[in-house]
């Protein structure tokens, strides 16, 4: 991919200029959606596959209310489906972290969009989907629908835990 494309993408899907020279971008294709933030994919050319948590998003825990639907909207958006990568290396826990696209649309961003995930970055936690999901919340949609809008997932683990000791 040709430098001024990778920098193109790169804006387009919201992050710094200078993270183009970390970022590799590939393609693949989903095999498996784990929940409504992390897919399980396989690189062209590869077989194994790759578990990947999509960055800039925290949709809620499986096990907590909209956690199925958040993984039913991925499952829609990707299963099966070929996606472009933008690569971002490994987050603090050692897990793949990218932006996943398909037909150019960003999947993370569409996610906050249909308020079926927060707009989240590690440490910051604003993430480069703020306004997505300041325009759900106004809308009342996905997870922002009920007054009493759900839970977010970091908040949700502190008072019950991983869905794993559930």
């Amino acid at each position: 991919m040709s430098l001024w494309l990778r920098w193109a993408l790169t804006l387009a899907m919201g992050l710094a200029p200078c993270a183009i020279l970390a970022a590799e971008t590939w393609t693949g294709w989903v095999s498996w959606v784990m929940d409504g933030d992390t897919v399980l994919l396989v690189r062209n050319g590869q077989h194994e596959p790759i578990k990947l948590r999509v960055d800039g998003i925290d949709a809620p825990e499986t096990c907590q209310p909209g956690g199925a639907e958040a993984r039913e909207a991925m499952i829609r958006l990707a299963l099966r489906k070929p996606v472009q990568v933008l690569d971002l290396g490994q987050d603090n826990y050692g897990r793949q972290l990218g932006r996943l696209s398909v037909d150019g649309v960003d999947l993370g961003a569409e996610m906050v969009r249909t308020g079926m995930a927060w707009a989240y970055r590690f440490r910051t936690g604003k993430g480069p989907y703020a306004r997505l999901q300041r325009q759900a919340q106004t809308q009342k949609i996905g997870l922002f629908s009920a007054a009493d809008a759900a839970m977010s997932p970091p908040v949700f683990r502190k008072f019950h835990g991983t869905c794993h000791g559930l």
